[in-house]
C-alpha cells in the first residue's frame, strides 16, 4: 500500500514537472527530483531511469549530491519570485499585496544560498 502511494507520488510530481515545462511560472525540475525522492521508493526502475535521464540526470544527481542548483536554474526560480511579487503588489490589496514579496524574499534568499551545480 505504502508502495503504491508512493508511486501516486511520483507520477503526480512528473506530472508537475511536465506541465512546468509548458506553463510559465510552473518550475520543472524541482517536480522532477521531487518524483525521483518517490520513485526511489515505489519504483527503483522510475527512478533509475529519471537518474540517467540526459536532461534532469544531471540536476537530480547534483541536488542528490550537494543540494546545488544550477546558475540558470537559480536564475529563472530568482525571475519568477520577482515576477511575482511584482504582480502581488501591483494587483493585490495590501496586506496581501505583502504575501508574494515575503514568499519571494524567503523561497528567493533559501535558493540564491545553495551551491551552484555547473549547466
Amino acid at each position: 500500500m505504502v508502495r503504491l502511494l508512493y508511486m501516486l507520488l511520483g507520477w503526480t510530481s512528473l506530472l508537475l514537472g511536465a506541465a512546468g515545462a509548458l506553463l510559465p511560472l510552473l518550475p520543472t525540475v524541482p517536480f522532477v527530483i521531487l518524483a525521483a525522492y518517490f520513485f526511489a521508493r515505489g519504483s527503483p526502475a522510475l527512478e533509475r531511469w529519471l537518474v540517467e535521464h540526459r536532461r534532469f540526470g544531471p540536476h537530480i544527481s547534483a541536488w542528490r549530491s550537494r543540494g546545488a542548483i544550477s546558475r540558470k536554474g537559480k536564475a529563472a526560480a530568482l525571475l519568477c519570485f520577482a515576477l511575482s511579487a511584482a504582480l502581488g503588489l501591483l494587483l493585490l490589496a495590501f496586506p496581501w499585496s505583502l504575501a508574494p514579496l515575503a514568499a519571494g524574499l524567503i523561497g528567493g534568499s533559501w535558493i540564491a544560498t545553495r551551491p551552484e551545480a555547473q549547466d
